[in-house]
């Protein structure tokens, strides 16, 4: 996990490098929706993830992780044992996830400023992350 999410983070940081200087505000967004095996390895990372973390998880359950000034996140979860993550790094972000089925894990990292992610998972077993990165 910590190699993906390193992957992901480096493909933001290198997609912002390409905007000009003088543009002010914006942001990046990288969404991962894998499938099959890929599926299976993220959500392995999302319980080695949790493990490194201290976290313990029975059921459903869902994190944010905040650490600015100015960010809202939300999580909304129907179904039984959904994983949902939202980590929040920077001011003025917001993140929704609302997962409906049963098995599925979702992580939404947001950082810099001003980014917005409203994500919406349907269905069983499935996984995804969305990595924003602002200006």
């Amino acid at each position: 996990m910590t190699r993906l999410c390193a992957l992901a983070l480096a493909a933001v940081v290198a997609a912002s490098a390409i905007v000009p200087a003088q543009a002010r505000g914006g942001s990046v967004s990288l969404t991962i929706n894998p499938q099959g095996r890929d599926a299976e390895v993220v959500r392995e990372g999302f319980q080695l993830y949790s493990l490194f973390k201290g976290w313990k998880s029975h059921g459903s359950s869902a994190r944010i992780d905040q650490r600015g000034v100015g960010n809202g996140a939300a999580v909304a979860q129907h179904g039984n044992n959904n994983v949902a993550e939202i980590v929040q790094r920077g001011s003025g972000h917001s993140g929704t996830v609302t997962q409906t089925g049963s098995n599925n894990r979702f992580g939404l990292f947001q950082f810099g400023r001003h980014t917005t992610s409203n994500v919406s998972q349907n269905g069983n077993g499935r996984t995804g992350l969305v990595i924003q990165g602002g200006w």
